[in-house]
C-alpha cells in the first residue's frame, strides 16, 4: 500500500505549495481554498454533496478499554451520553488505534499512517537514543489537509507529539498543533504533565497558559479536565455554517493518575463494591479509592461530552456535525473488576487485541443511520483518507489508510483493508502483529509467531500457528514488508528509560550527601 512512499519533505512542499499558489492569487486566501476544494478529486470514490461537508469533531479519551461503555457491555460504569451517542448513530466492532500507547498511536491518527511508516513509533524515550522523537515540520497532519480544505481547526487537551524542552537547541515549536495546521490550541504539551490532573502550566496556542493554584502532588486547584471541555464548549459557540470546522478533543481520562472531585465518585459510594486501594505517594498521585475513582472520571468525561454535544444543539449545528467518539489505545487499570477489555485478552502495551481494538461511535444525523453495527475492520490510518474525501479535499496526503466514508454512511461496497499492522518496543517489545483478514499474527520478542482466527476466537485463546505453517510464513513475509526504515525505531531491545532516570536521580543524591 505504501509502494510509493516519496520523500516526505518533498511530498509536504508540493501538497502545500499546489494550494498555496492558488491562494497567492488571492487576498481572501479562505474563500478561494473553500471555492478549491468543491473541486473533487478523480481519485474520490464515494460522491459526497457539494453543500454537506460536515464539521467534524473526534472526541478521544485516554487509556479507555473496548469494554468501558455501557455500548460495549460495561455494566458497572454509567455513559448515558455516549451510550446515546451510538443509539443516535453507528457503532463499530473492530476499529483499532495506531498502538497499543499513547505517542505512536496519536502520530498514527494525524497523520494518516501505521507503526511501520510513522514518524513516531514509540512513546519519549523508547528510542535508539533514548531521546525523544517529535512531529516535523514536514510531516502532513489531518489538520494541515482540512485547513488548506477551508476548515477551521483546534485541538484540545493532550498533545503529546511535542517532548523537546522548550530551553536548549531542541526545535520544539515545529512540533506544536499551530505549527501542524491547527488555528487553535489548548492544552498539555506532552506526556508528563497529563499525568496530573492538576498540572500548573499549559498551552494556549504557543503561550504557556499558568495555573499558579494548581499543585499536582497533592491534587488541588483546578482539574484540567474541566477546562478542556469549557474551551471545547467555548469554541463551538463560536462557530457558524458559513465555515466547517474540526475540533479535535483529546481528554486524558481515565489515563493514571487516578483522581476526580469528589462530586463524580458519589454514585459509586454505596455500592458494595471492593475497595481497591491505591498508591498516593509516587509518581501518579492516585486518590486513596481506585474503583469508585475510575467510574467516577468515566462518567464524568461523559457528562461532560453531553454538555458539549448540547452546546452543539443550541448552535444549531449538530445536523451537520460529524461526531465521533474513540480511545487512544486500550486500557490500562482495571484489574477484571469492571472487565475494561470486554471478550478481548490484553491490555494496554501488549498487541492482542485489548491493548489495541477500541471503541469507535460516530453520528451525522440524517447521513449516518441511527441505531445501527459495522464490523468493517478499520484503524487510526484511516481517518486521514475519510475525513480527506468527507472535506473535499483537492488533493489527499499518501496514507496507509482506506476511506472508511462509505461504511459509515451505510454502504456494504465498503473498501477493506489488505492487512493492518502494528509495533511496539517498551519493556516487552519488541513486538510486532498483523491482521488479514480474520487472521491475527503475533509476534514477541525471541518468540515464534502465534496466530489466531480471530472469527471464532476473539478472545485469541487457541494459537493454530503450528497448524498452520503455510499461512504463518506467508503472513511474516508482509510483515517484513509492511514497514520502512527508522534510525530511532529499528525494533531491537532498549533498556528502559524510567531505570537511567532513576539512576540519575540516585546518583544525584548520593553526590548531594557526599558533598
Amino acid at each position: 500500500m505504501m509502494n510509493n512512499l516519496i520523500n516526505k519533505s518533498t511530498a509536504k512542499f508540493a501538497f502545500i505549495l499546489t494550494i498555496s499558489s492558488l491562494v497567492a492569487a488571492c487576498s481572501q486566501s479562505d474563500k478561494l481554498v473553500n471555492e478549491v476544494v468543491k473541486e473533487r478529486s478523480p481519485q474520490s470514490k464515494h460522491k459526497v454533496n457539494v453543500n454537506s461537508r460536515p464539521n467534524i469533531i473526534y472526541i478521544m479519551a485516554d487509556d479507555m478499554g473496548y469494554g468501558d461503555l455501557g455500548v460495549y457491555g460495561q455494566e458497572k460504569i454509567n455513559t448515558p451520553n455516549i451510550d446515546k451517542l451510538a443509539t443516535d448513530g453507528i457503532r463499530f466492532t473492530q476499529h483499532y488505534a495506531g498502538a497499543t500507547v499513547c505517542g505512536p498511536s496519536r502520530a498514527s491518527l494525524l497523520t494518516g499512517l501505521h507503526g511501520g511508516h510513522s514518524p513516531i513509533r514509540g512513546n519519549p524515550g523508547w528510542t535508539n537514543s533514548g531521546g525523544v522523537v517529535d512531529l516535523k515540520s514536514d510531516d502532513i497532519t489531518i489538520a494541515e489537509m482540512l485547513k488548506l480544505s477551508g476548515y477551521k481547526t483546534a485541538a484540545i487537551g493532550k498533545w503529546g507529539l511535542s517532548e523537546t524542552k522548550e530551553t536548549g537547541e531542541g526545535d520544539w515549536l515545529s512540533a506544536m498543533p499551530l505549527q501542524q495546521g491547527f488555528d487553535y490550541f489548548f492544552g498539555l504539551k506532552g506526556h508528563g504533565a497529563a499525568h496530573h490532573y492538576y498540572w500548573h502550566r499549559l498551552f494556549e496556542n504557543n503561550t504557556p497558559f499558568e495555573l499558579t493554584g494548581n499543585d499536582h502532588m497533592n491534587n488541588e486547584g483546578v482539574y484540567t479536565h474541566d477546562l478542556f471541555t469549557e474551551k471545547a464548549i467555548e469554541y463551538v459557540q463560536k462557530q457558524n455554517e458559513e465555515q466547517p470546522f474540526f475540533l479535535y478533543l483529546a481528554y486524558t481520562i481515565p489515563h493514571l493518575a487516578l483522581t476526580v472531585p469528589e462530586e463524580s465518585k458519589q454514585q459509586y459510594l454505596d455500592l458494595g463494591w471492593p475497595k481497591r486501594m491505591m498508591n498516593t505517594q509516587g509518581h501518579y498521585r492516585n486518590d486513596p479509592e481506585g474503583n469508585s475513582t475510575y467510574a467516577g472520571m468515566v462518567s464524568r468525561m461523559d457528562r461532560d461530552i453531553g454538555q458539549l454535544l448540547a452546546a452543539l444543539r443550541l448552535q444549531g449545528l449538530d445536523e451537520n456535525t460529524l461526531v465521533i467518539f474513540t480511545s487512544d489505545n486500550g486500557h490500562e487499570y482495571d484489574k477484571e473488576f469492571f472487565n475494561s477489555n470486554g471478550p478481548l485478552r490484553g491490555s494496554k502495551r501488549d498487541l492482542y487485541e485489548g491493548g489495541i481494538r477500541i471503541p469507535f461511535i460516530a453520528k451525522w444525523p440524517g447521513k449516518i443511520k441511527a441505531n445501527t453495527t459495522s464490523n468493517h475492520i478499520s484503524a487510526f490510518w484511516d481517518m486521514m483518507p475519510t475525513f480527506c474525501e468527507l472535506s473535499q479535499a483537492k488533493q489527499c496526503p499518501v496514507t496507509d489508510g482506506v476511506s472508511m466514508t462509505k461504511s459509515l454512511l451505510g454502504d456494504e461496497t465498503q473498501e477493506k483493508h489488505e492487512y493492518l499492522y502494528w509495533e511496539f518496543n517498551e519493556s516487552k517489545g519488541p513486538l510486532q502483529a498483523l491482521r488479514k483478514d480474520d487472521w491475527k499474527w503475533i509476534k514477541k520478542h525471541n518468540k515464534q509467531p502465534e496466530l489466531y482466527n480471530l472469527s471464532d476466537d476473539i478472545g485469541e485463546t487457541v494459537n493454530l500457528a503450528k497448524q498452520k505453517l503455510e499461512l504463518v510464513a506467508q503472513l511474516s513475509i508482509i510483515v517484513e514488508s509492511a514497514r520502512t526504515y527508522h534510525p530511532e525505531f529499528t525494533l531491537k531491545k532498549l533498556p528502559s528509560p524510567y531505570q537511567k532516570k532513576s539512576k540519575k536521580a540516585q546518583q544525584a543524591k548520593t553526590n548531594k550527601v557526599t558533598k
